[in-house]
């Protein structure tokens, strides 16, 4: 068996996987999560979602399973309800917090970082809210969070909206917070395209987490 990883070799593997469907992707990640070891590498998803809304665990007594014409999901992870589609990065984390030394507030602390120097480095002031994870611009929500944590390894992510269709989310309390705003990249005059903010919030991440090596793959195996 291969030794187990240490620091100094960290390395992450990241997949990109384009538009996919919410659920299959779901099953894959609790797969990965169940069947890794010591020595599996962390993995890195970018990718986007066909229209969905997502219950987190918070929240399923109430979720029901359509809203106008868009299927609602029950899934594992913290939180309550949001609203994903085409135009949102979203960024799963496989990730194995004992081996990195994070609890999951660590891990929320760095992903809402990674995407304030994001949004910084265009000129953009975002904040955090206490007890309500997430990056906020003006009191209106550009970024969710939302994880599951099994034998210390985390799966789900975030959610940065990018140039999307807002509409949906005026049909829910995002986050289970009732009259939160939205808001998004292009709202705010952000004109890169999805590659390129792919691209940056990627580098933002390895650098907070402390990766110091990472290799592209193709999608996992459905």
């Amino acid at each position: 068996m291969a030794a187990v990883l240490q620091a100094a070799e960290w390395e992450i593997a990241v997949r990109s996987l384009g538009r996919v469907d919410y659920e299959n992707t779901w099953r894959a990640m609790r797969d990965f999560t169940a069947a890794r070891d010591v020595t599996t590498l962390d993995e890195l998803w970018l990718l986007e979602h066909p229209p969905v809304y997502t219950m987190g665990l918070k929240g399923h007594a109430r979720a029901p399973t359509t809203l106008h014409n868009i299927s609602v999901v029950r899934t594992d992870r913290g939180g309550d309800m949001t609203y994903h589609g085409p135009g949102q990065l979203v960024v799963y984390l496989l990730l194995d917090l004992a081996r990195l030394g994070l609890g999951v507030k660590g891990l929320v602390g760095l992903l809402e970082q990674a995407v304030i120097d994001l949004l910084a480095d265009d000129s953009v002031t975002a904040q955090r809210r206490s007890g309500a994870p997430g990056v906020y611009v003006n009191d209106r929500k550009i970024a969710a969070l939302g994880l599951r944590v099994r034998g210390g390894r985390s799966y789900h992510g975030l959610a940065l909206n990018v140039d999307m269709d807002l509409a949906p989310f005026a049909h829910i309390d995002p986050c289970g917070t009732p009259g939160l705003g939205v808001t998004q990249l292009a709202e705010l005059g952000v004109k890169a395209d999805m590659a390129s903010v792919r691209r940056q919030l990627l580098e933002r991440l390895l650098n907070r987490l402390g990766y110091n090596r990472h290799s592209f793959l193709s999608a996992p195996k459905s």
